[in-house]
C-alpha cells in the first residue's frame, strides 16, 4: 500500500491534533489525504471487542445511517464494535477512517488486513503515528485512542463493559472538548455497564440516529424510495437493494438469476446511475 507522511510542522497538519496533549510528531497515511474528509462531520464509534449481537446490531444501524448522510466514521480497526462500525460505513458507501496502534506495516489485528484494504479502496484513510520499524508497546493502544477522539466531533460508545478501552477514548474526548454520547443497554448486562455509567456521568444518550444528527447540528434530508422503471429483472434486483439485500450472491439467489445474469443487471443499474459498488461484492442504491 502507498503510504504518505505528514509532519507535525506541515501546513496541512490537521488542526484538531495540534492542540491535544502530546501531538503526534508525524502521521503515516494510507488512502486519501486527511484534507479530503477532515472538514466533514465526523463521529468516532468505539466499543467492546467482545461485542454482543445487540451491540453489533446497534453499531451497524447507526454507522450505516450516519454514513448515508455523509458523516465520516472513525474507529480503531479492532475486533468487535470497531470492525462493525467500519464495515457498516463501507456497506453504506460512506467514508471511514481507521487509526492504528501499530505501524502501517503491521496491520493490527492481522485478521483485519482485508478490512484495511477495503477502507483504502473506498477512499477512506488508515492512519498511524508509528514508523515502520517502531516496536509495539501496550501503551500504544491507549495513545491511539487520543487520536481517535481528537479527529472526531463526537465520540460515541455503543457497547462497553466497565473496564473497556473505549472508555479511555471517551475520557480523552471529554478532555479534548468533544461531545460524548453512549447507547444505553440492559441494566443487568455487564457489557453495557460502561455505557450506562457514561450516561449517568453526563454523556448524551443515543436511542436513534436522530440524536447524533441533533448533536452534530445536522438535518439530513429524508430519503424517499426512488421510482425505477426497467425490465422485470432490473426492477427485482433494484427493489432488493433498496430493501437492504446488498450482497451479490444473495441478490442472485433472491432474484432467481444465475451469475452472468446478475452481473448484467447490476452493470445496467450502475451505468444508469441507480446503484454503485460498495466493495467486497456489495451494492448500494444512490
Amino acid at each position: 500500500m502507498k503510504v504518505n507522511t505528514l509532519k507535525l510542522k506541515a501546513s496541512d497538519f490537521p488542526e484538531p491534533l495540534l492542540h491535544i496533549d502530546q501531538p503526534p510528531k508525524q502521521l503515516f497515511i494510507a488512502g486519501v489525504p486527511l484534507s479530503e474528509w477532515i472538514n466533514r462531520p465526523k463521529v468516532a464509534i468505539v466499543g467492546s471487542r467482545k461485542a454482543t449481537p445487540y451491540g453489533l446490531a446497534v453499531t451497524k444501524d447507526l454507522s450505516e445511517n450516519l454514513s448515508r448522510a455523509g458523516v465520516v466514521i472513525i474507529s480503531g480497526l479492532a475486533l468487535g464494535i470497531d470492525a462493525a462500525a467500519h464495515k457498516a460505513a463501507l456497506f453504506a458507501g460512506g467514508t471511514t477512517v481507521a487509526v492504528l496502534p501499530t505501524p502501517l506495516s503491521q496491520i493490527y489485528p492481522a485478521s483485519h488486513l482485508n478490512l484495511a484494504r477495503q477502507i483504502i479502496e473506498q477512499e477512506g484513510s488508515v492512519i498511524s503515528e508509528y514508523n515502520p520499524t517502531d516496536p509495539v508497546y501496550q501503551s500504544n493502544f491507549r495513545d491511539r485512542n487520543r487520536l481517535i477522539s481528537a479527529l472526531a466531533d463526537i465520540v460515541l460508545v455503543t457497547e462497553a463493559a466497565l473496564k473497556s478501552g473505549s472508555l479511555i477514548t471517551a475520557r480523552f474526548g471529554l478532555e479534548q472538548g468533544r461531545t460524548i454520547m453512549a447507547v444505553p443497554g440492559n441494566i443487568n448486562s455487564p457489557t453495557s455497564e460502561g455505557c450506562n455509567n457514561l450516561i449517568k456521568s453526563g454523556a448524551l444518550p443515543v436511542t436513534g440516529t436522530d440524536d447524533i444528527f441533533f448533536a452534530l447540528g445536522l438535518t439530513p434530508k429524508k430519503r424517499r424510495k426512488p421510482i425505477f422503471r426497467g425490465n422485470e429483472q432490473e426492477e427485482k434486483i433494484y427493489t432488493l437493494i433498496i430493501n437492504g439485500i446488498n450482497n451479490q450472491e444473495e441478490l442472485a439467489l433472491e432474484a432467481n438469476l444465475n451469475g452472468a445474469e446478475t452481473v448484467s443487471v447490476l452493470t445496467t443499474l450502475e451505468l444508469s446511475g441507480h446503484i454503485k459498488p460498495a466493495g467486497a461484492g456489495y451494492w448500494v442504491a444512490l
